[in-house]
């Protein structure tokens, strides 16, 4: 089903813009003048993602968040406001709000932080009983079996896990299996992106507030730790917390207690803490920017999430299930792919991981004309077709036979072939990525510098 989501602001002309770019924009809108019909409505139904406006005749946008934060703490909120002073900005972040956006704001943007705000909460799909439907952990490949194997070991456990790998791959699904498969798996599970918000407000967002805390803080806040009381804190990004808050929770999880933000009790909590990273942390440790302790802490027991581009045997599986789940939220009827538009996908890089293959899927439910997907419907530039590596093989072997049969040994061979094949590598990656260096690297498994160095190499040949 479509994500669904809420509008609160007393202003009519917002409300239907807004929801005239929602349902544009595939989702299901509902508007409300005030904050009572809103919360009349919440007894009934949730939204997926809350948009509200800071300042309202019978309630405050702060307020409403205050309120929602004690019954719903789990729905994000987007704040808008045309008053856009820097108080108001610091309390609707320290209140809890996703995102902040001022009027005037773009259609386009208000419509991608709703879809930011969604996937970072779980990438959750709304039913009519408002229960979630969290999307399976997929994968045949031996990397993916590796993980399953490892929430297998642990399931009967609650050790403090640390999972690693790239941008896109699923660290979320991971963590949130590991609780469902854990003793804990009756109790909450809370996920928190920590470089999602602001230094200076992850503390209040971690650990609460008291009343009067700081300007704003109008009543006492469940910070995200007793939220996950006798559950599971995930914390992703972790690489990202500052040295301060680093040494409060490595206080947290070495003694079980913590103290909210202008509070002077202990409060104590038994929570499960699964972190997550696309980052190096023991380089990290070692550049001094992350706590040594705290890498140990956190590191009991390590998973890899692997890119996709080490699982490509699930590709297929994957685009099946998401093109199915895709279909689902558009009530569309599901798409299928051609073999060479299947072909095309399973040889393509995919430097966005699975997060990249799963916004393809909702691309090409779009706008495909047909039942069927064919290589025109896919929207990925420089997609590659299969050549075999025969091809290109017995043309290297030729091409090696007529230089060693020819009596061209005025050079060694190797000398001569492999800055032609780096050359061939680079043109190609390069003309992938449209010139971009940076991709292009990615696309070669190199780093931007190691790019840079080749060219300045091969330009001296």
């Amino acid at each position: 089903m479509s994500l669904s989501v809420w509008v609160v602001d007393d202003d009519d002309s917002v409300r239907w813009v807004l929801e005239e770019a929602l349902r544009q924009a595939d989702m299901t809108p509902r508007a409300f003048a005030s904050g009572e019909a809103f919360f009349a409505a919440l007894e009934r139904d949730r939204p997926d993602v809350l948009i509200t406006d800071i300042r309202m005749p019978d309630i405050s946008g702060l307020d409403l968040m205050n309120k929602l934060g004690h019954s719903h703490p789990d729905i994000p909120v987007i704040v808008i406001t045309a008053h856009s002073d820097l108080d108001s900005a610091v309390a609707a972040y320290k209140g809890g709000a996703f995102e902040y956006l001022p009027k005037p704001f773009d259609l386009d943007e208000a419509v991608e932080l709703v879809n930011r705000a969604a996937s970072q909460h779980g990438e959750l799909v709304s039913q009519g009983n408002g229960g979630r439907v969290f999307p399976s952990l997929i994968g045949q490949a031996p990397a993916m079996q590796e993980v399953f194997r490892a929430i297998g070991r642990l399931s009967r456990t609650s050790m403090t896990v640390l999972i690693t790998g790239e941008s896109g791959t699923g660290k979320e699904l991971i963590a949130r299996a590991l609780h469902e498969h854990s003793p804990r798996a009756g109790k909450p599970f809370v996920a928190l992106n920590t470089s999602a918000i602001a230094a200076e407000l992850l503390e209040s967002e971690l650990f609460g507030h008291e009343k009067g805390a700081f300007t704003g803080a109008s009543e006492r806040r469940v910070g995200r730790f007793e939220q996950a009381d006798g559950g599971t804190l995930f914390l992703d990004e972790i690489g990202d917390m500052s040295p301060t808050l680093q040494t409060r929770l490595l206080r947290v999880l070495a003694e079980g207690e913590f103290y909210r933000v202008g509070g002077q009790t202990a409060v104590r909590v038994d929570v499960r803490v699964i972190a997550a990273t696309h980052q190096d942390l023991e380089a990290a440790v070692q550049r001094e920017s992350f706590r040594e302790d705290l890498f140990h802490r956190l590191n009991v027991m390590n998973i890899h999430a692997p890119p996709l581009r080490e699982r490509r045997e699930d590709i297929s599986q994957l685009l099946h299930f998401y093109l199915e789940k895709a279909a689902a939220e558009l009530t569309v009827t599901v798409k299928t792919l051609s073999p060479e538009a299947n072909e095309m996908l399973c040889n393509h890089s995919w430097p966005g991981n699975v997060r990249e293959l799963v916004n393809l899927c909702r691309r090409m439910t779009v706008l495909a004309a047909g039942s069927q997907i064919v290589p025109d419907d896919v929207p990925i530039a420089g997609v590659p077709r299969q050549q075999t590596d025969v091809d290109w093989e017995r043309g290297l072997a030729q091409w090696a036979q007529l230089q060693l049969t020819g009596g061209k040994n005025g050079q060694p061979l190797l000398d001569k072939a492999l800055p032609m094949f780096e050359r061939t590598l680079i043109n190609a990656a390069l003309q992938a990525a449209r010139g971009k260096r940076q991709e292009a690297a990615k696309l070669l498994g190199w780093g931007r510098n190691t790019l840079t160095r080749k060219l300045k190499e091969l330009d001296e040949k």
